[in-house]
Formats: structure tokens, C-alpha cells, sequence
């Protein structure tokens, strides 16, 4: 009977067990079924939001896009925008899209119409960027960029190596080399908030304590606060000398693109006690660094300053600037992409803007390789007597030093076309 009752007794523990076991894999079963069909219905909700996103957000952008595609097809970002590319992206990446071609959408009549908001998005959306970039500079999607400031053995370059406007028949005249810089660890201008350009700001004031040992000079900040504060009429009388940069809140192609926003915070100006070396802080890139001459001959001596300054500044401990392997130094605008490099001179050309109008002029330079703006840079007035700014547009795919013997040779062929105009 002993043996009856142990038995009987491990045979109701056994099957307490069993029952005890059995509950807990249906209690499991039941979490797991309800866990799925939670995700189930947080799946349906993602899936309704993205479906309203599509129709509240990307649909009139998208719809704007179409029309400017036919209304404006010089508009590049719209041109080259691939309404099939958009659709396989995330939707965080959607936004990102819009925001880097917000500029081009808004402003039609926009010749490139873009701006890269980190500086990773050139590669990160190359197959809209690389688009487009083949399309402004003229070269093969697959090219890649390589820098080189050395003017020896460069197409064009005289043979003395001295790019000399006087013997072109110019008086001197104001030139002036600059190169467009962004810093790898802060967002680019256009998606950068307050914090980030005061912060960015901040970085480069230490910076500049070292460019100070070198080069003399000071720094000018527009943050209000800021040790180097600057008073309003300081900054006018820097702005009126082309030394300081206006408020970009007038250029919507700039406000558009976010490039202009939280003014006047995290902007500013270093320049250097001879006055012939600039840094401007916050404006369509991080940093625009420059060196410049009122009244030049020798187009070599601010090119090679430039290349001295620029040297110093990238040595500076804890500055990296954002760089691509494919499409060399990071800019904003895919215009300056490659080099950043602009190099122009003021030249007086007044048959070819007769009437106070540049419309012939840059119909002469077109086929010259050379682009014209006004006095005070891109969007503005050219001067009353016909005073243009004049460059080379070509930046990517092209050596720094072909850069400036472009000029060089442009300025030579325009002034032809000005004495037979």
C-alpha cells in the first residue's frame, strides 16, 4: 500500500507539474499572440501616418517639382530630381531630399537650386547629386576630383609663370582668391540651428588665436554676447569696405536653402592686421577664407598667400574639414564643389553692359568659361560704369592652380570681345 500511495502521490505531483507547465507555454502563446498583434497594429498606425505624410507633405512638393520640370528646365535640382529614386526612400530620407532642393522648389527660376544640408549627403544621395554635378561641371559621373596648387606645366600658364593683367592692357585691378571650407564634426549651414553656429563660432575663435601669432589682426563677431562683439555701425563700415558679408535674409535662394536663418548668431569675421587675408565665419559655408588685393597686377601673389593661409589654417589642431574621396572639399552649393575655389577680378567692361544691364555680358562669357556677378557678389547690382565681377565657374574636377590660369586666360579673351564690342 506504501508503494500504492508513493506512487499515486508522484503521479498527481507529475501531472501538477505538467499542468503547472502547460499553463505557463499558454500563457507565453497568449503574450506572444497579443505581442504580434500589437505590432500588428502599430504596423497599420506607421502605416496610416506614412500614407497621410505622403499626401500632406511629400505629395505638393512633389506635384511643385513636376511643374517646375516644365516650366524651368534650367533648374537643375528639379531637372535631375528622379521621382522614382525619391520613392525608394526611407521617409526620414524623403524630408532629407526635399530640404537639400527646398531652395530650387521655392525659387524656380534657380540655376542649380540645391544645397547639401550635412556633409555626408553628396555621397549619401550621390544618385541625385551625382546627377547633378555631372551636369553643372561637365564631367562624367565616374570622374573623380584631385587637388593641385602647383602652376607648373599648366595649359595656358605664360611663359614666364606670371599671370601679370597689365600685359593684357588692365590697369590693376581688385582681385581676389578665395576658397570655401566646412568643418566635419557640425552640420552644414542650411540644417544648422542656433547652438550649432554659435558652437561652430566658438571653435574657430580658439582657432584663431593661432592665426593671430601669424598674421596679426582680430576677429569680429555679430553674436550677441560674444567676447569680439561688434557694434552695428562697426559692422556697416566693415560691409561697406567688402569686408564683412550683408545679412543673407534678402537672398531667398539663401533663406530658402536655411542658410540665412537665426542671423545674426554664430557670424563673424577674422581679418588679418594688413588687411589682404580674411576669414568669413557663417555664411554660405562654415568658413570662407580669402586673400585679397585692391589694386593687383600679379594674379600669382594671392593666389600663393591664399595657399600659405589655408595651409596654416588646416594645421590648426582639432579643425578637420569635411572632404569627400569623389568629389574633394565639401561645400554647400554644389557650384564650388571639388576646390571650393573662386577667383575674380573687377573688371570694367561697359560696352558689354551697355544700358546697365549684364544679360550680354553673360551671354559673352558663357562660351568663355567665366560667369559675372555684381560688386557685392552673387545677386546683386553690377557698378554704374559696368564694373563686373568676373570668374572662372569651372571648381570640380579641376586643379586650384588651372583655376586661376583660367582666369587669367578668360579676362584676356573678354577684354578682346570688350574692344570690338
Amino acid at each position: 500500500m506504501a508503494t500504492v500511495a508513493k506512487s499515486s502521490h508522484s503521479n498527481v505531483a507529475s501531472i501538477a507539474m505538467a499542468a503547472a507547465a502547460g499553463a505557463a507555454a499558454a500563457a507565453t502563446l497568449g503574450f506572444t499572440a497579443q505581442a504580434e498583434s500589437t505590432m500588428d497594429v502599430l504596423k497599420g498606425i506607421s502605416g496610416q501616418l506614412s500614407s497621410i505624410e505622403e499626401a500632406v507633405v511629400f505629395a505638393p512638393a512633389l506635384a511643385k517639382i513636376g511643374s517646375i520640370k516644365k516650366s524651368h528646365p534650367g533648374n537643375l535640382a528639379v531637372k535631375d530630381f528622379d521621382f522614382d529614386y525619391f520613392a525608394s526612400l526611407s521617409s526620414a530620407d524623403k524630408k532629407a531630399l526635399l530640404a537639400i532642393v527646398n531652395s530650387g522648389v521655392q525659387n524656380a527660376d534657380s540655376g542649380m537650386g540645391c544645397y547639401a544640408m550635412n556633409p555626408t549627403d553628396y555621397d549619401k544621395f550621390e544618385p541625385f547629386f551625382g546627377a547633378v554635378i555631372s551636369d553643372y561641371h561637365g564631367v562624367p559621373r565616374s570622374q573623380h576630383h584631385v587637388t593641385d596648387w602647383k602652376l607648373d606645366g599648366v595649359a595656358g600658364l605664360p611663359a614666364d609663370g606670371k599671370l601679370d593683367v597689365t600685359k593684357l592692357g588692365l590697369p590693376p585691378v581688385s582681385m581676389r582668391v578665395r576658397v570655401g571650407r566646412n568643418l566635419a564634426d557640425f552640420p552644414l549651414p542650411g540644417a544648422m540651428n542656433k547652438d550649432d553656429r554659435v558652437a561652430m563660432e566658438a571653435k574657430m575663435q580658439i582657432a584663431f588665436v593661432e592665426l593671430k601669432k601669424k598674421y596679426g589682426g582680430r576677429y569680429h563677431s555679430l553674436t550677441p554676447g560674444n567676447p569680439d562683439f561688434i557694434t552695428d555701425d562697426e559692422y556697416k563700415a566693415l560691409v561697406k569696405a567688402h569686408v564683412m558679408f550683408k545679412d543673407m535674409a534678402a537672398d531667398t535662394y539663401l533663406s530658402d536653402a536655411g542658410i540665412a536663418s537665426d542671423w545674426p548668431f554664430g557670424r563673424g569675421c577674422y581679418q588679418s592686421e594688413d588687411k589682404g587675408f580674411i576669414i568669413w565665419v557663417g555664411e554660405e559655408d562654415h568658413l570662407r577664407i580669402m586673400c585679397m588685393e585692391p589694386k593687383g597686377s600679379l594674379i600669382n601673389g594671392v593666389f600663393e598667400r591664399l595657399k600659405t593661409a589655408l595651409d596654416t589654417v588646416e594645421s590648426i589642431e582639432g579643425l578637420k574639414f569635411a572632404h569627400s574621396e569623389k568629389y574633394g572639399y565639401v561645400t554647400s552649393c554644389p557650384t564650388n564643389l571639388g576646390t571650393g575655389m573662386r577667383a575674380s577680378v573687377l573688371m570694367k567692361i561697359p560696352k558689354l553692359c551697355k544700358g546697365g544691364s549684364d544679360a550680354n555680358a553673360k551671354k559673352v562669357c558663357k562660351p568663355l568659361g567665366l560667369g559675372v556677378r555684381g560688386m557685392g557678389g552673387e545677386h546683386t547690382a553690377i557698378g554704374a560704369d559696368g564694373t563686373c565681377d568676373i570668374s572662372p565657374t569651372a571648381r570640380f574636377c579641376i586643379s586650384e592652380a588651372e583655376i586661376v590660369t583660367a582666369l587669367y586666360t578668360g579676362i584676356k579673351n573678354l577684354k578682346a570681345a570688350e574692344d570690338s564690342a
